[in-house]
């Protein structure tokens, strides 16, 4: 390592970067390590190894530096301890952080500083977390690429010729290189999930509705209401990452705060081979490529290895396709709020027969056709549940292909990807995230292997509505089956 990087060596904890956010609160509340130890050490790295990637766009050290300093200060002094007392983080630029920029990627917002931070800050804030910088996404987390004209472009630290993914993805690539232990992450249309497997990371994207995601943008600063299918949830490289965060992050929003509380059932188990396991592992409405295919089948048998039974026919009695063009319509829908009216009806009276065209039709859509959609997802949900009777969790791919290679050109929709040598429509990159999408149903992606390409492939644990713990239980076996979190080389 670096001399520019040993700030922790000297203390014997040369690894900090690789720590869980968990393992590193215990030790600073056990005086192990300070708190301003760690924060050296993960700005130390990150100046040494994010200078081709660009994960981590802007920081705040005076005021981190300050908040580990007071952390410090609270151990010595015996004062009671969060879960995360002193682990210093980053956050999703989209995400309000009282007295740092937030600019969600977009020009009009290069300046803006809120006095306020965004629900999902705050409390991490108050587990104890220090938050010392915002990361990489695309202009008002509209893409599955990382790229705006503010920061520029963040790269995969796999292989910089491939995108870190979206929205999330600074995000994804800074827990991948090792600059945090924790991210904060949202996700309407895969923007937790798709950064995580294309970055070899981990997360998990809430049941909708569990976790308040007041202060993000967009909306435009200062807005109350939320989108439809938008949640926001953590990103980390250990499970146990995840099941702590969703502990802090859970709870009533801001509206239902006086009357309500949350309170999460168990995992359905404990023991792995008790769980009654589906796979989706391929759809002939979104064939998966060779690689992908290869990966899903592996699992199946480390997981039968394993004494895991695994069912790779059974189904929710509701097609691949009927999920996802709801969702798509859907998910259009709710993209929808930022423009204007004049356009809105342009795009609803689009005549364009190309995939193109179905996106300015559902952009435009009437309320009534809205409703229609909401009554056919609420089916969807139905069938869900049903299936859930039978089943604790259902395994599926996050994408068709792994990372894909920079493509910024406009309409986004517009462009085409290439898997196993066929060329297809963008969208299909957001058809597998979009089952558990449309249902509102958690989903956690761990990787489980690689491509030919020396690239990580994720899958993701889809449990019930609102037994995000199921699917973090099962996740958890499955990443001590695959060998957790794989490191990319940048990060060595």
């Amino acid at each position: 390592m670096p001399d520019d990087m040993n700030t922790a060596t000297t203390a014997g904890h040369d690894d900090i970067h690789w720590w869980s956010a968990t393992e590193t609160a215990r030790r600073i509340a056990a005086g192990d390590v300070s708190s301003r130890e760690v924060l050296d050490h993960l700005v130390a790295r990150t100046d040494h190894l994010d200078r081709d990637v660009n994960a981590v766009v802007w920081r705040d050290l005076e005021a981190a530096q300050r908040a580990a300093d007071d952390a410090d200060d609270a151990v010595r002094s015996g004062a009671p301890c969060g879960p995360f007392h002193g682990v210093p983080i980053t956050v999703k630029d989209s995400f309000q952080t009282a007295g740092m920029r937030t600019t969600s990627g977009a020009p009009e917002l290069a300046d803006f500083t809120p006095d306020v931070d965004a629900d999902p800050v705050a409390r991490l804030r108050a587990a104890g977390c220090v938050i010392w910088g915002k990361t990489n996404l695309p202009i008002y987390a509209g893409d599955i690429q990382s790229h705006n004209e503010v920061y520029g472009l963040t790269v995969n630290p796999w292989d910089p010729s491939r995108t870190c993914g979206g929205s999330s993805g600074g995000s994804a690539a800074a827990l991948s290189l090792g600059l945090t232990a924790l991210e904060l992450g949202s996700d309407i249309g895969g923007s937790i999930r798709v950064p995580a497997h294309y970055c070899g990371v981990m997360g998990h994207k809430p049941s909708f509705g569990l976790v308040p995601a007041h202060g993000q943008i967009p909306g435009p600063p200062g807005t109350f209401s939320q989108a439809d299918l938008a949640v926001s949830g953590p990103m980390a490289r250990h499970i146990e990452d995840l099941e702590t965060a969703l502990d802090v992050l859970a709870g009533p929003d801001r509206w239902m705060n006086p009357a309500w509380s949350v309170a999460l059932p168990p995992a359905r188990h404990q023991d792995p081979g008790a769980f009654r396991v589906a796979m989706w592992p391929d759809d002939p409405a979104c064939p998966v490529d060779t690689d992908t295919a290869r990966v899903m089948t592996e699992l199946a048998g480390r997981l039968t290895s394993a004494g895991i039974d695994v069912d790779i026919d059974a189904r929710p009695g509701v097609s691949f396709e009927r999920m996802t063009d709801t969702f798509l319509q859907l998910l259009y829908a709710a993209l929808s709020g930022g423009h204007a009216k004049d356009k809105i009806e342009h795009l609803a009276a689009s005549q364009d027969p190309s995939p193109l065209g179905d996106v300015y039709r559902a952009t435009g859509m009437r309320h009534r056709d809205w409703l229609s959609l909401h009554e056919r997802r609420l089916q969807i949900r139905e069938r869900w549940a049903e299936f859930f009777t039978s089943f604790d969790v259902m395994l599926m791919p996050v994408q068709p292909r792994d990372a894909i290679e920079h493509d910024h050109t406009e309409p986004q929709f517009g462009r085409s990807v290439t898997i196993d040598g066929a060329t297809r429509p963008y969208m299909d990159l957001f058809r597998w995230v979009g089952p558990a999408g449309v249902a509102y149903l958690p989903s956690t992606v761990v990787p489980v292997g690689m491509s030919h390409a020396g690239l990580p492939i994720g899958v993701q644990v889809i449990a019930p509505y609102l037994e995000d713990r199921t699917a973090l239980r099962f996740a958890a076996a499955i990443a001590d089956l695959s060998g957790g979190c794989p490191r990319p080389e940048s990060a060595q």
